[in-house]
């Protein structure tokens, strides 16, 4: 005789959750997926009315999940939120070309504005030019560094209140195992926190913290939704395929050890004692850092110098004082690209908001990468992008 779902003992149960162990029917599965999502938004107190949300997609089961279950919440509980999408061409042929086809497919599917700002439009590279200069080892190191700056930049340039990421569980268990492996005592205090800010303004959030990735893919199959499956082509060579493995053999001996670990990881403090670095701003580019210069400027440098590895064979003293010593006995480096100051971009995004709030914003806010705009707040190739 066929199990009846443990929830609502009635329909036919067709699944077991990973998280629980239960066996339930779909619709319960998509009731208790969805209402878990809720409860951490709310319980996280993660937005407030009339807050303009993007929404990072990379086309992949997370990105696109998050995008449905937004949308979907925010209809059923009149959040009052204004979703956007927002996505990062890192500019990898035959992999985030095809996945952003899926995010464009998604725009009109959920219909929501998208904006896409390239690793190109901001920074004058590609990461296939980076590997190409730096070969596969570390070169996750320069597309994790650029993507979370790039999402604030997209950010700005929509005058988002906030930003929400499909990291799910896992993610966040991977994070914790990797930053104990490396005894990075300042990210291991902050990686666990629901919501951080990028450049020190805008806040990141990630929904999905304690969602299993298996449930995420369960889901999007069983809504069959329209994602993108195919790994990123420079991902085998990434330190986080390690700390994802060692936690697949945890999870297959204890089910819960992925909120055992987050669970273990909110529970610890950094002890008075140690001294953490003192965030200010990058004096290049105004991106929140701990030094003078952040971390993808130092990356950007060295990558126009001729020296790719400056920010990863170097310690950030060492690298910044080459870069000073540089500076100071050579010619200017000339960049393809000179990203456009935070400062300016905030101030484009204040001038936007006043000019919604007046009623008299009808050029923002625009999808698909500010297409047409020759503001350099969104085309750093434009007349006047060298000014700041």
């Amino acid at each position: 005789m066929p199990r009846k779902c443990e929830i609502c003992h009635d329909a036919r149960a067709i699944l077991r959750r990973p998280k629980t162990g239960q066996r339930i029917c779909n619709e319960c599965f998509f009731y208790v997926f969805e209402t878990e999502v809720h409860n951490t938004i709310v319980e996280s107190k993660l937005f407030k009315r009339g807050d303009r949300v993007g929404i990072g997609a990379s086309g992949g089961k997370d990105s696109t999940v998050l995008a449905h279950v937004m949308k979907t919440l925010n209809e059923r509980h009149a959040y009052g939120l204004e979703l956007f999408l927002l996505s990062v061409d890192e500019g990898i042929a035959g992999y985030r070309d095809d996945s952003l086809e899926t995010v464009k497919r998604n725009k009109t599917q959920y219909a929501l504005p998208l904006l896409i700002v390239s690793y190109e439009q901001l920074y004058g590279w590609s990461m296939d030019a980076i590997v190409e200069t730096v070969g596969r080892k570390n070169n996750c190191t320069f597309c994790g560094v650029f993507r979370r700056q790039a999402l604030d930049r997209g950010a700005l340039m929509l005058d988002l209140d906030h930003i929400v990421t499909g990291h799910n569980a896992d993610d966040v268990a991977e994070t914790i195992l990797m930053n104990l492996f490396r005894g990075d005592i300042p990210r291991l205090g902050r990686c666990t926190e629901i919501v951080t800010t990028g450049d020190g303004f805008i806040p990141r959030s990630k929904p999905f913290k304690y969602a299993y990735e298996k449930e995420i893919v369960m889901y999007a199959y069983l809504k069959r939704l329209d994602y993108f499956s195919t790994e990123c082509t420079y991902s085998p060579n990434a330190y986080r395929g390690y700390a994802r493995e060692f936690l697949k053999d945890l999870e297959s001996v204890r089910s819960t050890a992925i909120l055992d670990i987050i669970h273990s990881g909110e529970a610890m403090r950094v002890a008075a004692s140690v001294q953490l670095p003192t965030p200010a701003q990058c004096e290049r580019c105004g991106y929140l850092s701990s030094n003078a210069l952040c971390k993808a400027c130092v990356l950007l440098e060295g990558l126009e110098r001729g020296l790719p590895k400056l920010g990863i064979d170097r310690s950030a003293r060492q690298a910044q004082q080459i870069i000073a010593a540089g500076s100071a006995n050579a010619d200017p480096v000339v960049r393809a690209v000179e990203p456009v100051h935070f400062e300016r971009l905030r101030q484009k995004a204040l001038a936007m908001r006043e000019r919604r709030l007046n009623g008299s914003d009808t050029a923002h806010p625009q999808s698909s990468a500010c297409a047409g705009c020759a503001d350099s707040c969104c085309n750093p190739d434009s007349n006047d992008s060298d000014k700041d």
